[in-house]
């Protein structure tokens, strides 16, 4: 019984089935591998978002502290999940979004850095961006 309780509150993120899954914001197919993000709560819940745009917005009807992860894909990888709070995120009208924020995400603040030499942009903390997007 306990193994079960343990099992039903897991905290790992799932699969996204690109073209299949949709956005829990705004309910569109997820279908872009590189922008796709997820949340998932301290109960296990996942909700799976087609942008970074999508959860941040999602996430001012909820209460943060039921949060265990927030999870983006990123632009080096595409579908595999990093930590959202430790990504830099890359804005820049050359590398479109699905909600057309223009924002992507990236593991490494050097990676987004050399992508912004070749596009022009900006580049912002999680913290930054969520004040950026909560205006």
């Amino acid at each position: 019984m306990v193994v079960l309780l343990f099992l039903a509150c897991s905290t790992k993120p799932q699969a996204i089935k690109y073209g299949f899954d949709s956005c829990h914001f705004c309910r569109m197919t997820i279908v872009d591998k590189i922008h796709a993000a997820e949340i998932v709560t301290k109960k296990g819940k996942v909700f799976k978002f087609d942008a970074v745009e999508c959860m941040i917005n999602y996430n001012k009807e909820i209460n943060d502290e039921t949060v265990a992860k927030y999870l983006t894909n990123h632009y080096e990888n595409p579908e595999e999940l990093i930590d959202a709070t430790k990504a830099s995120f890359f804005v820049s009208e050359s590398v479109p979004s699905p909600m057309g924020e223009f924002l992507t995400a990236f593991k490494a603040k050097t990676e987004a850095e050399r992508v912004r030499v070749e596009k022009e942009g900006e580049i912002y903390s999680w913290e930054e961006i969520l004040n950026r997007l909560n205006q």
